[in-house]
Parts: structure tokens; C-alpha cells; sequence
């Protein structure tokens, strides 16, 4: 058995729903200790959600000018869903049929372990490498992600801590390992909007006001609205209705109460502020009472056509033989808060078919071909 594939079972053999860690982040920071590294450990949250964070870094010979690759990821998992649902425990690794099987072999402890294999492999072949390398890891990524990787990200900064490339593990390929890199993410505006009206019995509609039917217009043409075009990294900008709540479970009561739970996933064309503005202008030309709580959930990066993004393609097209996808496609990351930091931010690990799934799995023969990309670019970099 492979050293990656090694590791990626004992990390998948560690329970770690978020926000638990599930002992991977010793495993890991022993490895790179015995590399070198220096490693510290972060734990932060309230008493009822502990998160764990690991900092890692190793300097090249070039010392504080040299340039610093960043490996970034997270521990922890979804919940497993029915565990009778699984073919095998998703806490025993299992191979069957070419595929490794457990909560998290896609989503991503096969990256992690990746990250660490190609590192002590880089530094037997390149004992004097030039550039440094760091790993910043949580387990707080899957839920509301207030005491990972952003604290993480607010603590670099304090310290004064330059970043010049950054490569997330998160499962990105499509249909074939390589296919598809993540050179940004869209922004995530979310609302709760309240429209208010007056309840009154269905059969006195003159004595209410419907807030379902007053809203209507409205809402269809916020619908139909093009806030964007997009430009050649990002998609337009899209505005989604995810919940809609009225009434009292009677039927013959009209409401005096409608909301609606929406999001936007918007490019770089647009500013929160922007979207924030268009929205409410339109409902009060509609002439509605309302009241919207905002949520800024993340802001759009983008990293073009650089040295990370060139580096990563050449080392999969070395591998795999195929031509990498630069894409923004897909909901948000720990990219949001790492691209305030460093200046080029990718994501990149295998298939993400399975991803949150019941029998997530991985195929075996991924696994060394991912860790030699890893390591492929961190050659190219920091060697």
C-alpha cells in the first residue's frame, strides 16, 4: 500500500464531524514535525463548538524572500446520514472494486494526505529547496465557518505572514482526474425578506392585505432581472428564492405575514452594496412594506492566468496527460477568506461525484497520481 493511500485511511479512520477534528490534525503535524515544520495548533469557538486549527510552516534557504506555497484544507465532514444506508462503516476504510470508501475520501482527506506525502517526498528530492511551505488546516469548514480558516487568515495577517500561492484540496475534478481547477469562487449574498401585511378572515378580503399578492409582482420581476453579464471568469450573477413562508396553516385566514429566504451567487461584476441597493429600490417602488436581514456570506476571487494556475496545469497535463478547466463554477470555499491574504488562490483535488454522499468514495488509482501533482508543483515554485 502507497504512503498516501496509508495516511488517507487513517485519516478517514479519525471521526471527525464537524466541528471535531477526530485526532487527523496530530497525525498530520507529527509528519510534517519530523520534516522540520513548525506547527501550532489553534483552538477556538464556544465551549459547545470547539474548532481545531493547524498552522504549519517550513522555510526555504532564501529565508523570509523567498516565495511561500500554502497548502490549505479541513478535517472535518458532513454527517454520515443513515449509517444502514452505507455498504460498509464510513469510518472503516474499505476498498472495493478500485474505490476507496469513507466518510471524507472525497471531500478531503484524500488531498490532505496528498498535501503531506508530496512535501516529504519534495524535501528528500529538494533538501534545499528555495521557497517555503506552509499548511493552514480547520475543522470548520462544513459548518458555519466563523472559527477556522478566517481567524486563521486574521491571525496570519497580524503576524505579518506573506503568501504567495495557496492550493485547496477540495475534490474538483469532474469526470476525470485533472479535468477541472477552481481559480475562483462567486460572491454569496443572502436575505430574509419580510413583507408585511394585514391577517383578516379569506371571506372579508377587503378588511386584509394579502402580502403573498402584493409581493407577487414584484418578485417575478426580481425573477427575471439581469444583474449582471458575467465576465470571462464568472457566470452572471444569479438571484434565487430557496424558502417562502405565509400563513397560519389555516385556509380560511389570510396572512398578515409573507417570507422569503434568497440568495445571490454574484461575480466580480457586482458589489453587495450594488445588489443590496437594486433589490430594496425595486420592492419600495412596489410600494411594500418590508424589512430585509442581509447576510454576506463571502465575496467573489478570482486568480487568472498566473504562476500557481500555470504551475498546477502543467503538472496535470505531466500526469494525466489532460488539458485542465480554469473554472469558477460551484459554491463558496475557504477561498473567500484565504484570497484576502495571498495573492494566488486555486482549488484542486479529485472527483467530487460522491462528495456528502452515502458510500463516498475515491478511485485508487487517484491517489498517487494527485499526490505526484502536488508535488510537480511545488517543484516548479519553490524548488
Amino acid at each position: 500500500m502507497s504512503a498516501t493511500l496509508e495516511l488517507t485511511e487513517a485519516l478517514i479512520e479519525c471521526h471527525s464531524v464537524t466541528p471535531a477534528d477526530g485526532g487527523c490534525q496530530e497525525l498530520i503535524a507529527k509528519r510534517l514535525q519530523a520534516l522540520g515544520f513548525h506547527t501550532e495548533s489553534v483552538v477556538s469557538g464556544p465551549e459547545n463548538f470547539q474548532v481545531t486549527n493547524l498552522w504549519a510552516i517550513k522555510k526555504g534557504k532564501a529565508g523570509d524572500q523567498g516565495k511561500v506555497l500554502m497548502f490549505a484544507g479541513h478535517t472535518d465532514v458532513v454527517p454520515t446520514g443513515p449509517l444502514e444506508k452505507w455498504t460498509s462503516n464510513p469510518f472503516t476504510p474499505s476498498i472495493r472494486d478500485g474505490k476507496l470508501y469513507g466518510r471524507g475520501a472525497a471531500d478531503m482527506k484524500t488531498s490532505l494526505a496528498g498535501f503531506v506525502v508530496a512535501t516529504e517526498e519534495f524535501g528528500t528530492t529538494h533538501p534545499n529547496h528555495q521557497g517555503s511551505i506552509a499548511f493552514l488546516i480547520t475543522s470548520d469548514e462544513e459548518g458555519p465557518a466563523n472559527d477556522g480558516t478566517v481567524i486563521m487568515c486574521e491571525r496570519l495577517q497580524k503576524h505579518g505572514q506573506r503568501l504567495d500561492f495557496c492550493v485547496i484540496g477540495e475534490p474538483t475534478s469532474v469526470d476525470q482526474l485533472g479535468d477541472m481547477i477552481k481559480n475562483g469562487r462567486r460572491g454569496s449574498l443572502s436575505g430574509k425578506l419580510r413583507i408585511k401585511g394585514t391577517q383578516a378572515h379569506i371571506a372579508y378580503p377587503h378588511l386584509g392585505k394579502n402580502p403573498i399578492h402584493l409581493a407577487a409582482p414584484a418578485i417575478a420581476a426580481l425573477v427575471e432581472t439581469e444583474w449582471d453579464k458575467g465576465n470571462e471568469y464568472f457566470q452572471p450573477t444569479s438571484f434565487q428564492i430557496s424558502n417562502v413562508h405565509a400563513g397560519t396553516g389555516a385556509n380560511n385566514v389570510i396572512p398578515g405575514e409573507l417570507v422569503i429566504d434568497f440568495n445571490f451567487r454574484f461575480s466580480t461584476e457586482s458589489k453587495p452594496e450594488q445588489l443590496r441597493e437594486r433589490l430594496e429600490k425595486a420592492l419600495s417602488n412596489a410600494n411594500l412594506d418590508f424589512e430585509i436581514d442581509w447576510v454576506l456570506g463571502g465575496s467573489p476571487f478570482i486568480t487568472g492566468e498566473g504562476d500557481l494556475a500555470n504551475a498546477l496545469r502543467k503538472a496535470i497535463k505531466s500526469e494525466t496527460q489532460i488539458d485542465a478547466e480554469l473554472s469558477t463554477t460551484g459554491g463558496t470555499s475557504d477561498g473567500r477568506f484565504i484570497a484576502k491574504i495571498c495573492k494566488e488562490v486555486v482549488e484542486f483535488g479529485p472527483l467530487n461525484a460522491t462528495s456528502h454522499k452515502i458510500d463516498e468514495c475515491v478511485n485508487i488509482d487517484d491517489v498517487e497520481p494527485l499526490k505526484n501533482i502536488y508535488r510537480k508543483t511545488l517543484e516548479q515554485l519553490i524548488a
